[in-house]
């Protein structure tokens, strides 16, 4: 009785573990769009810039915050997005209409052993915020 109650309450931890990873890999990426949304590029002042490629100062900060809070966090990738919520092509956002999309994963292993046998969970994450 004591084995099936152990392996319950592992079970319980195991998912308790998920969700805090999941909820940390969401507001990761709600962070990162937010910081990004206010400072697109490292070219401060430029009219047009791909937020993926010319990262500026204060969103690598974060980036980086993130990735100490968060074990194994990936490296986020940027899109540029119109009013319509379609993607932009070429990418280079116009900060006068457009938004900032990031996506962003992390995997997760559970520790319980009957767990373990689903394989790892890619917890992702997602945000938009509007250039500002």
């Amino acid at each position: 009785m004591i084995i099936v109650f152990l392996v319950i309450l592992m079970g319980i931890v195991d998912f308790g573990m998920a969700i805090y990873k999941f909820n940390g890999v969401s507001q990761a990426a709600r962070e990162i769009a937010r910081v990004t949304s206010v400072h697109p590029c490292a070219v401060a002042g430029a009219l047009t810039c791909d937020p993926g490629n010319s990262l500026s100062a204060e969103t690598q900060q974060v980036i980086n915050i993130q990735k100490g809070l968060i074990p194994n966090l990936g490296d986020p990738d940027f899109t540029c997005i119109d009013g319509s919520g379609a993607p932009v092509a070429p990418n280079p956002c116009d900060f006068s209409q457009d938004s900032v999309q990031v996506e962003i994963e992390a995997p997760y292993q559970p520790m319980t052993p009957l767990l373990r046998l689903t394989g790892t969970w890619n917890m992702k994450g997602s945000s938009s915020a509007q250039i500002q």
